[in-house]
């Protein structure tokens, strides 16, 4: 994922309950209205691959993928062909996308593997104006060559208004969110989303929030705009999810960025 300022990189079925904390106010939670009949694209052959070769803890067994590569590529030729519509709601259309970000991810990683970060591949890449991996359009949708970079800053960023997106999309490192071993769906999106945010905010490798001092991932830095949009801020956002609590005078620092490959 493609940071904005270095070439910068890089997010229920309810509302989670509120913990009372001084000058916060709960962070609601954006509700997607299901269509009564579900969308053309069927994301089970995903599902089932990320079971398969996806850990608990969200590593990938690329060389599995590999071995299962006819069935992997006929799930991006459908997504590929199928872009959502107009008439789809609004859970089926980001589920449709957080799953073509994660799936043509994978690809990529797949395409150059064996890498030791998908930023190896960035070195590799011979196109005039193009020096990361997110902005070079290697697939395509409905006819159109896109990029990483397009799905999550030109579609699901701008489109959606849903900081949640940074828990789900995954760029191949071990920074990133947990890779989820299940294919996102219009009908369960709330709750994998918030789901997707707790283990982020509870995974001690990844984020350390504390009242009087926290560490944070990088995520919370360079994608802050996010974040405070709509009269919120970090804290609030770390709040809903961790157990651990900030307050407005906590001092934050960000993590170094681990950007080894989420391999097993």
């Amino acid at each position: 994922m493609k940071i904005s300022t270095i070439g910068s990189l890089l997010l229920a079925a309810g509302t989670l309950t509120a913990v009372a904390v001084t000058g916060f106010s709960p962070v609601p939670s954006p509700t997607y209205a299901v269509a009564a009949t579900s969308a053309l694209v069927d994301h089970s052959a995903f599902d089932k691959l990320l079971k398969k070769h996806v850990s608990a803890q969200g590593l990938v067994d690329y060389k599995g993928f590999q071995a299962d590569e006819q069935v992997f590529n006929q799930y991006l030729a459908m997504l590929s062909k199928t872009p959502p519509a107009a008439n789809w709601s609004k859970a089926e259309q980001m589920a449709y996308w957080l799953n073509a970000y994660n799936a043509f991810t994978i690809r990529l990683i797949l395409d150059h593997y064996p890498v030791q970060s998908i930023k190896d591949i960035g070195a590799k890449i011979k196109i005039p104006f193009v020096t990361t991996p997110w902005a070079a359009k290697f697939f395509s949708i409905a006819g159109e060559k896109m990029s990483l970079d397009n799905i999550e800053h030109g579609i699901l960023r701008k489109k959606f208004d849903d900081p949640r997106i940074h828990f789900a999309l995954v760029c191949a490192a071990l920074s990133c969110p947990r890779l989820r071993n299940e294919a996102y769906t219009a009908a369960k999106l709330d709750g994998q989303l918030e789901d997707q945010g707790r283990d982020f905010l509870n995974n001690p490798a990844k984020n350390k929030p504390g009242k009087a001092a926290a560490q944070l991932s990088k995520y919370f830095d360079w994608y802050k705009g996010d974040w405070t949009q709509n009269n919120l801020s970090v804290a609030k956002w770390v709040n809903k999810y961790a157990t651990v609590k900030m307050d407005d005078n906590t001092k934050i620092t960000y993590l170094d960025y681990n950007w080894n490959l989420n391999k097993q």
